[in-house]
C-alpha cells in the first residue's frame, strides 16, 4: 500500500498536475501559520474553498498521474459509465463553464470499427440542437484519448428516477413521454433514428425535462447481421434486431424507435418493464421474447384510457398498427396530455377497465374540503423524493395533484384567457428551486388574474434569506419547514375555503 503523502508532497503533486496554481496554494497555506499540517486539514481548505473535489483529492493521493485534463477541461467527479464510455462532470479551465465529459474506455481505443462508431456518434449529435436532446459540443479524436464535450445535465438517467419513484402518475409519465418524441420528432426530421432508446439513455432533468442521449447507431451497424451484432462486445442494438427479426421488417425502420419508446411509456406507468430483462444475447434475439407482453392494464387497472391506447398502438408488434411516425404518437400525446391535466383524465368519464369505484389513494378524506368536485393543488418542487412525499399525502387527503418542476412551467399553466383553473391553490417549495420558487410565488401574486388565488411557500432553512423577499397576504402565505403535514393540509384547507367565502 502506497505512503499517504504529507500535505507538502500533496500539495506539490497538485501543482505539477496542473490542478492548483501558486496563487491557490497560497490561500490554503494562508490559513495555517505552518506546513506541517496534517492532510486532512490541508484537503478540508481546498474543498471548502472549491479548489480541488473528492475526487481529485482521492486520484491525486493514489498517485495517479493522468485523466486529471481532457483538453482544456478538468475532470471534477466521475459520474457514470456504459459500455463503451465513461462520463466525467469537468469544467473549462479558463471560463469554468460545466460539462459533460464522455471518454472512450481504454480497452476500446486500439479497436478502430468501435473508435470509429464512437466518434460518428459524436460527429452526428454535434448536428443536432432541440431541448429535449443532450447536445454535443466538440469531438476529440485523439488516439489516446478521443472524447465528447456534452452538455451536463444536472438530474438522474429515467431508469434511476424510476427506480426511486417506482411508478410515474400518468400525467407526469406523458409529459415525459411527450418530450422523448419531440426530441425524435426533431431527429427523424433530419433523417436520423435513434436505435438504443431504453430508460438509461433518457436524462431527467432537475427541471422536469427529459433529454435524449446517445444517437448515432443506426450508421454503425447497419450493415451487420443479427448474428454479427450478437457476437459483438456488448452490442447495443440487440434488442433493435430481436425486435426487428419478429416482426420482419428491415434494419433501421423508424417504427423500431416507437416501439421502444412504447416500452419505456409501458415501464414509467406500470414501474415494470414490459420485455423479459435478461444480458443472454441469445433470449434477447428471441421472438417469444416481443409476443409474451403482459397487457399493461393487467398491471394498472385504473389507467385512463387514452393512455392504455397509447402503449398498444406504440408497442403493436404489427408494424402496420404501429404509430407511422414520432409526429403520429406526439399528436396523441399532446391530446391526452391536455386531458390529464386539466383532471378530464378519461374519454368517456368512467374508471378504465370498467372499474366501479375510484382506487383507495384517490378516495377523499375527511381532511378534504367538502364540495362538489375534488380540489386540486399545484405543487411546484423539482426534488423526486419530495415531490412523492407531497404528492401521496395531499392524495390521500382528498386533494388532485398536479406535481411540476419548473416554475416557469407551472406559471404557464396560469395563461390568461384558460378555460379551466389549473388548481385551486399553488405550492412552491424551496427545497430544490431555492430563490426561483420566491420570485414564481411572488409572479403569481403580482398578476391580476391570479392574485386571488391560495398560495403556500415552504421555505427550506437554507433559503430564509431569499424567503423574506415574499409577497404575503392572508391567502398567501410561507410555512417553515419542516413543518407537520396535518398542519400543511389544514392550511391549505383554510385558504382555499377563504377564497370561496370571497
Amino acid at each position: 500500500m502506497a505512503r499517504k503523502p504529507s500535505a507538502e508532497q500533496f500539495a506539490q503533486r497538485a501543482y505539477d498536475l496542473g490542478l492548483l496554481t501558486e496563487r491557490q496554494l497560497q490561500a490554503i497555506w494562508g490559513e495555517f501559520r505552518r506546513r506541517d499540517i496534517p492532510l486532512e486539514e490541508f484537503q478540508a481548505v481546498a474543498l471548502r474553498k472549491n479548489l480541488l473535489t473528492n475526487y481529485q483529492f482521492e486520484r491525486i493521493e493514489r498517485g495517479e498521474h493522468s485523466g486529471f485534463f481532457y483538453g482544456d477541461y478538468r475532470t471534477l467527479y466521475f459520474v457514470g459509465s456504459g459500455s463503451f464510455a465513461r462520463v466525467y462532470r469537468a469544467a473549462h479551465r479558463e471560463t469554468g463553464e460545466i460539462r459533460a465529459v464522455k471518454v472512450l474506455r481504454t480497452r476500446f481505443r486500439d479497436d478502430e470499427i468501435t473508435r470509429d462508431q464512437f466518434l460518428r456518434e459524436g460527429k452526428m449529435g454535434m448536428t443536432l440542437r432541440h431541448d429535449n436532446i443532450v447536445p454535443i459540443y466538440e469531438v476529440h479524436s485523439e488516439a489516446k484519448n478521443p472524447f465528447l464535450v456534452m452538455e451536463f445535465v444536472e438530474g438522474y438517467s429515467l431508469r434511476e428516477f424510476v427506480k426511486i419513484r417506482k411508478r410515474l402518475e400518468p400525467v407526469e409519465a406523458t409529459r415525459l413521454l411527450r418530450d422523448l418524441m419531440a426530441g425524435l420528432d426533431y431527429a427523424f426530421k433530419k433523417g436520423i433514428t435513434h436505435r438504443d432508446l431504453k430508460m438509461s439513455n433518457v436524462l431527467v432533468a432537475s427541471t422536469g425535462t427529459a433529454k435524449l442521449v446517445d444517437f448515432g447507431l443506426a450508421a454503425a451497424t447497419a450493415r451487420l447481421s443479427d448474428e454479427e451484432l450478437a457476437n459483438l462486445p456488448n452490442p447495443r442494438t440487440i434488442d433493435y434486431a430481436g425486435l426487428e427479426r419478429a416482426t420482419g421488417v428491415k434494419k433501421d425502420d423508424l417504427r423500431s424507435d416507437i416501439f421502444f419508446a412504447g416500452v419505456i411509456y409501458y415501464h414509467m406507468l406500470a414501474g415494470v418493464s414490459p420485455l423479459h430483462e435478461t444480458k443472454d444475447r441469445i433470449q434477447r434475439l428471441s421472438i417469444t421474447r416481443f409476443q409474451g407482453v403482459t397487457p399493461i392494464i393487467q398491471l394498472a387497472p385504473t389507467l385512463p384510457r387514452q393512455v392504455v391506447q397509447m402503449v398498444s398502438r406504440a408497442m403493436e408488434l404489427n408494424p402496420s398498427r404501429r404509430y407511422e411516425s414520432p409526429a403520429a404518437m406526439l399528436a396523441d400525446i399532446e391530446a391526452a396530455l391536455k386531458k390529464l391535466e386539466a383532471g378530464e383524465s378519461l374519454e368517456d368519464g368512467q374508471p378504465a377497465a370498467s372499474v366501479q369505484q375510484q382506487p383507495a389513494e384517490e378516495t377523499p378524506t375527511s381532511a378534504a374540503p367538502a364540495t362538489d368536485r375534488r380540489r386540486s393543488v399545484m405543487v411546484v418542487e423539482s426534488n423526486p423524493q419530495l415531490q412523492d412525499a407531497l404528492r401521496n399525502g395531499l392524495k390521500e387527503a382528498g386533494y388532485r395533484v398536479l406535481v411540476i418542476g419548473d416554475v416557469d412551467r407551472a406559471l404557464s399553466r396560469f395563461e390568461e384567457g384558460a378555460d379551466l383553473t389549473p388548481a385551486d391553490c399553488v405550492v412552491f417549495s424551496t427545497n430544490s428551486l431555492g430563490a426561483a420558487a420566491v420570485a414564481g410565488f411572488n409572479r403569481l401574486g403580482a398578476v391580476r388574474h391570479t392574485h386571488a388565488t391560495p398560495c403556500i411557500l415552504l421555505v427550506d432553512k437554507r433559503h430564509a434569506q431569499a424567503a423574506a423577499k415574499a409577497d404575503t397576504e392572508d391567502h398567501r402565505i410561507t410555512l417553515k419547514m419542516p413543518v407537520a403535514f396535518s398542519h400543511f393540509r389544514d392550511e391549505i384547507a383554510r385558504l382555499i375555503e377563504l377564497r370561496s367565502l370571497n
